[in-house]
């Protein structure tokens, strides 16, 4: 499977339409029409319920839909990893904690390293500790970026 078509298939959910998602991408509307009917051939099934004026996805569409947001966003990030030089702090850090005064200190390191760090992208997430364990066993990554920052996190609690 190759990424283009996802890509495609994501503007046509956005846009609700063939031909508008064809004009966002600079595209033919039979090209991009053709292109999705074979990303359906290749995986076997309605992605579109085509509508006089506007498509929806089906079930399996919603599902794809899913699959190739992180699969774009996967392949977005590790792109960008490998277009700055190995002395360069760049990458992602997420960090989940419960609603507590801690994450006041939590977002102030950030915003001390997003300054320092200006390739460093943060996600801060909050909630009850299930909801955080669920969102960390989805996104757990750990890069050498996300150590320095977890030492700055020690430095602060210290």
């Amino acid at each position: 499977m190759e990424i283009r078509p996802l890509q495609y298939f994501l503007m046509v959910a956005r846009e609700g339409t063939i031909s508008g998602a064809a004009h966002a991408l600079h595209l033919s509307q039979p090209s991009l029409s053709r292109q999705m009917q074979e990303l359906e051939r290749e995986l076997g099934c309605k992605l579109f319920d085509r509508g006089s004026r506007r498509i929806e996805l089906t079930e399996a569409g919603m599902r794809l839909r899913r699959r190739a947001e992180e699969i774009v966003d996967l392949v977005g990030r590790t792109e960008a990893e490998f277009l700055v030089s190995a002395d360069t702090l760049a990458g992602e850090v997420r960090i989940g904690g419960g609603e507590t005064p801690a994450m006041e200190l939590v977002a102030d390191a950030v915003a001390e390293q997003q300054s320092a760090y200006p390739l460093m992208r943060f996600s801060l997430y909050s909630g009850n500790a299930e909801d955080v364990h669920i969102a960390w066993k989805r996104y757990r990554e750990f890069s050498p970026a996300a150590s320095v920052f977890l030492d700055k996190i020690r430095e602060l609690w210290s």
